[in-house]
């Protein structure tokens, strides 16, 4: 009985955790790569594991980090079951072939130039075809309902509170008459998240595998986030400025919308706010209201109150849905302040990318993170203060007040998930630690092995372990060394060469002054040290 971690492993995206026991295999998610180059690279490869010895996939939730590369593994000829909740099931109708659509136009993008270049075009990861031809795999479940796939492995479904349809794992293995209680956290939410319930507390377990995203902080307090997400928005809209809010299509947006509609009824709020467009610039958000809008069965007390009083809480009078690329192209025409909350969250592909480059360099207008950003997306470079940001190959001065509110966020903070693992009557004999960044990940071990004196484990990419903890197999975290690092250094190299180039353009006519040549030598010193750390390996 053991587990090989293939995804998620000491970061945050690409989750994928192979599980073994008596004779049957199974994968829990199978995530695409995101963030920098190297993991990226990593969506291009071939699965590292035999496709055919894989007999069933449970998939946590529908986020493309969880679910991303099931096209993938649908193209390379896996075609047995894939169980999730129903929610789940609707939501990657929509999300997986617009995954694939992506994939599609961004090989297009490369392929065009190494045609010029008189190369051989590649293939996409896989196509819309791929997505939508994978579906038929998928098998809806309720919550709390038990699966039985043979007399060593069953499982339970239970809500995790992160997104709709999202799910907490409950596997029953045994194995030479040893019976254990597997958990699987998924993305574990937030307590008091919009629309949907509070994550469903576990009686016991013998293993865990939990999440860490923001294991080594703690969220500020939601009632005061939501009023100052409010202010945010009047200040910016009333000095004339737009706010652009990257946010993920599928949760987030729909947490939004409503957050905006609940303000609405507050009459002292209502007459500044009720005359604000609000514009949800995606196609896939659109598609992905519409699901939310007929899962009432997955909403917390709060929004079904609204429904029995007769009120939508995803649709007030002045929220308009974006269709069309042209209908986006206008809104940056229009210079009426307005709300525009687009997709991705992190800022790396879609309509988000061309609001970014009308609005950044605009001091009125304010850019509001709602959402994780990945160490290596644009989001995270604005975020970090970046002072100028490269979109469309363009520089793109980054003048407009940039926020952050941490509240909104779907993950549990680093006490959230101590409590969840507190209520626990038989607490776990085995912790695994995955989906953070290595901070977060040492951060929780810490506080869990010293709260409860549970063992911990920090899965490296590809490590396999035993149920109790044993390392079996070590894995490939030094792939950082491979070829993929040196494509992200010399990507890294380029931006520093280009960011150094501007300063000195921007100086040409006058003295440079002593902060600017500190920039560039700080700037050449970094590029050497990265050079010797390469030649060291």
């Amino acid at each position: 009985m053991n587990i090989t971690f293939f995804g998620a492993a000491q970061g945050v995206t690409g989750s994928c955790h192979m599980v073994e026991v008596a004779g049957t295999k199974f994968l829990v998610d199978c995530g695409l790569f995101q963030g920098s180059l190297t993991d990226q690279m990593l969506n291009y490869e071939e699965f590292p594991f035999n496709i055919t010895d894989v007999d069933f996939v449970i998939l946590t939730h529908a986020h493309i980090d969880h679910s991303g590369r099931i096209p993938k593994l649908y193209k390379a000829g896996y075609k047995n079951p894939i169980y999730c909740t129903t929610a789940t099931k609707d939501l990657c109708g929509i999300m997986l072939p617009d995954s694939g659509h992506i994939q599609e136009k961004e090989i297009e993008w490369v392929n065009r130039k190494r045609m010029r270049a008189g190369k051989k075009p590649n293939d996409p990861i896989y196509t819309q075809q791929d997505a939508m031809d994978c579906l038929e795999l998928f098998v809806g479940l309720d919550y709390e309902t038990r699966v039985t796939i043979n007399e060593n492995v069953s499982f339970v479904l239970k809500d995790a509170g992160h997104m709709l349809g999202s799910a907490v794992i409950e596997a029953y293995l045994t194995e030479d008459g040893v019976e254990k209680k597997v958990v699987f956290t998924g993305d574990l939410g937030n307590d008091d998240q919009p629309i949907i319930n509070d994550p469903v507390k576990i009686d016991s377990a013998d293993v865990l595998i939990t999440e860490s995203t923001y294991g080594d902080r703690l969220h500020s307090n939601m009632t005061d986030q939501s009023n100052k997400f409010i202010q945010i928005i009047l200040e910016t809209i009333e000095r004339g400025g737009n706010v652009i809010i990257p946010s993920f299509a599928v949760g987030r947006t729909q947490e939004i919308i409503y957050e905006i509609n609940k303000y609405l009824t507050d009459e002292t709020i209502r007459e500044r706010l009720e005359k604000v467009h609000v514009y949800v610039d995606s196609p896939l958000a659109v598609n992905a209201t519409k699901i939310f809008e007929t899962q009432h069965k997955f909403y917390d007390e709060e929004a079904l109150r609204y429904l029995l009083k007769g009120d939508e809480p995803l649709y007030f009078e002045n929220l308009h849905f974006v269709e069309t690329a042209e209908e986006s192209q206008a809104l940056n025409t229009d210079m009426t302040p307005k709300i525009i909350i687009s997709a991705s969250g992190m800022c790396e592909v879609g309509r988000i990318k061309h609001h970014l480059k009308h609005n950044l360099y605009r001091s009125e207008c304010t850019i509001l993170f709602v959402g994780y950003q990945a160490e290596g997306t644009l989001g995270k470079k604005i975020l970090s203060g970046e002072p100028l940001v490269k979109i469309f190959g363009e520089e793109i001065a980054v003048k407009a007040e940039i926020k952050y509110l941490d509240a909104f966020s779907g993950h549990a903070d680093r006490d959230g998930i101590l409590s969840w693992i507190g209520a626990m009557e038989k607490k776990p004999e085995q912790i695994f630690i995955v989906h953070g960044e290595k901070e977060a990940q040492t951060v929780l071990k810490e506080y869990i092995e010293q709260g409860f004196k549970i063992n911990c484990a920090i899965p490296a990419y590809q490590e396999q372990y035993d149920m109790d903890g044993k390392l079996l197999a070590d894995g490939h975290n030094s792939y950082k060394a491979t070829r993929f690092n040196i494509l992200e250094l010399m990507a890294s190299l380029k931006e520093e060469v280009d960011t150094m180039s501007n300063i000195v353009k921007k100086n040409l006519k006058s003295d440079v002054q002593s902060d600017y040549l500190q920039a560039v030598v700080a700037k050449l010193k970094e590029v050497q040290d990265a050079i010797n750390a390469v030649n060291e390996e």
